[in-house]
């Protein structure tokens, strides 16, 4: 059970949330505040003061007073209006954790909403029903408004949702969940879909995973160490402290750890200076990409507590204050360093397969590693679909964050673009986990024909668990089908808690 209080939310309980659909409640400080920030609301608008959002039109008809009569209507008509998403839905796990951040942000008690309104949003979660949501149509800027517009359609007997496994209208879905239909009351409209909780839902899931993927990037390199018989002294830790970069240093022992006892690499080899760069250099190039994700880890964690809504209520100060926090320019830049932080450990996995398939550099393994090459092509062409996917993550590692188009007639004239930085970003993650997937099964081939029997504990742990899964290839053979099972193993982050059992907790 995870209690909502808008304060703090942790990106690994978004993800239980998100796929294992543990339930969620709302704290009594928290209800307590939500319920302060509603009658401010409703003292607001017993005074006739035009505040923004409750007795205004929204973007640029802010100026446009709104007759008492017409505020419910004007809740619903922003719902309406604003849901013009496109494009294929978002996954079922990306919008349930779009509901939980929403709510969660919600919780801080500067809104305005009512407890019930949000009572109706915590039983579709818990319940599941799914809104469908496009995935395209949000500039990041004022917020998520599309999609989240999507998101509050079937609370008010509109649009389509998922329900145990079936697309229903709105209303259907709802009765069938036995969840009451809401009618919106003033400010709650705009409470329910001004703010970056879309973007960053998709960006937590990505960072989560992200996490994940850096350490399994550091096993999956050392079966390749291991069979390219690398120089281990190029991860000395006192090279690694001189520079001082954290993941470096992180990498770098984590290498160690998973290279102790190898009867193939050591400290120095008879007729062997040094490895290429994309051995050499795994706590360099992978420790960069740590750092980043790191980055992105923080921020997101910071914007998945935040409130981001406008205006904000201040109850204890009878304030209502109009301002910027729905602009996503903070995850947008974050998330396209997440991308491209992503989008190197596979670029440099991508050059780890080549040179296990290249006879003249593999370390005198045969030819794309099968062994009667001519007859068989082996992992030649396995090769080839790394370099596509690595080149189709530097296009899609453009950064969205540097483009803005003006809108609604020029009062929003800068946006952030961040929901799409974050979807290319978790486009990014998919194709990397190909790529290290690709890599862990040419690996696995060419640390069998070197002898798994002098593998390392640790990186023989790794060997076994995609032994498990995928046979060495003796013959050409349907290639993608083994592929999917070492994706699987990536994604799943399997390979972890194998070599912690022998080698201790990594980095």
């Amino acid at each position: 059970m995870i209690t909502l209080n808008g304060s703090t939310l942790t990106i690994e309980e978004t993800a239980r949330v998100a796929r294992e659909k543990e339930n969620v409640v709302i704290s009594a400080v928290a209800q307590a505040a939500i319920c302060r920030s509603r009658a401010a609301v409703d003292a607001l608008l017993k005074s006739g003061e035009a505040v923004y959002g409750l007795t205004t039109g929204f973007g640029k008809f802010a100026e446009k007073r709104i007759a008492d009569a017409d505020t419910e209507a004007l809740q619903k008509n922003l719902i309406v209006s604003h849901a013009c998403g496109t494009g294929d839905p978002l996954s079922t796990e990306a919008v349930r954790a779009v509901m939980l951040l929403r709510l969660n942000a919600l919780s801080r008690g500067y809104s305005g909403i009512r407890l019930s309104t949000m009572e109706t949003l915590l039983s579709m979660l818990n319940c599941g029903v799914h809104p469908v949501i496009p995935e395209k149509g949000s500039l990041g800027a004022s917020g998520d408004l599309v999609p989240l517009a999507h998101m509050v359609l079937p609370m008010i007997g509109e649009g389509i949702a998922e329900y145990r496994g079936e697309i229903l209208p709105g209303a259907e879905a709802m009765r069938r969940a036995e969840i009451p239909l809401v009618t919106l009351a003033a400010k709650e409209g705009l409470a329910l879909i001004n703010g970056t909780q879309v973007m960053t839902a998709i960006g937590a899931l990505c960072v989560h995973d992200a996490k994940t993927l850096e350490k399994t990037a550091d096993i999956v390199a050392s079966l390749t160490c291991e069979a390219q018989s690398c120089i281990t002294s190029a991860f000395d830790e006192r090279v690694h402290l001189l520079r001082g970069h954290a993941g470096q240093v992180a990498c770098a022992e984590n290498l160690r750890a998973l290279l102790s006892g190898s009867k193939l690499s050591n400290e120095c080899l008879p007729g062997k200076v040094q490895d290429a760069y994309s051995i050499r250099c795994i706590p360099q190039i992978h420790g960069a990409s740590r750092d980043a994700i790191q980055y992105v880890y923080d921020a997101v964690s910071r914007e998945i507590n935040a409130v981001t809504d406008n205006p904000l209520i201040f109850p204890d100060e009878g304030d209502v204050i109009s301002g910027g926090n729905f602009h996503g320019q903070p995850m947008a830049l974050a998330f396209d360093f997440l991308a491209i932080a992503i989008a190197e450990l596979a670029n440099v996995s991508e050059r780890r397969t080549e040179r296990l398939v290249n006879p003249y550099l593999n370390n005198n393994l045969p030819a794309f590693l099968t062994p009667n090459g001519g007859l068989n092509s082996g992992f030649m062409i396995a090769q080839y679909a790394a370099a596509a996917l690595v080149s189709e993550n530097k296009i899609l590692a453009h950064p969205a964050s540097v483009d803005s188009i003006p809108s609604s007639a020029n009062q929003e004239d800068h946006v952030s673009m961040g929901t799409i930085a974050a979807r290319k970003a978790a486009e990014i993650l998919k194709n990397a986990q190909r790529v290290l997937a690709i890599e862990l099964f040419a690996a696995g081939q060419a640390a069998g024909m070197m002898g798994a029997e002098k593998l390392a504990p640790a990186t023989r742990a790794a060997f076994d668990v995609l032994r498990r899964a995928v046979p060495p290839i003796e013959r050409d053979v349907v290639m993608y089908e083994r592929m999917e099972s070492c994706e699987r193993i990536v994604r799943e982050g399997t390979l972890i808690p194998a070599v912690e059992a022998v080698s201790g907790a990594l980095n």
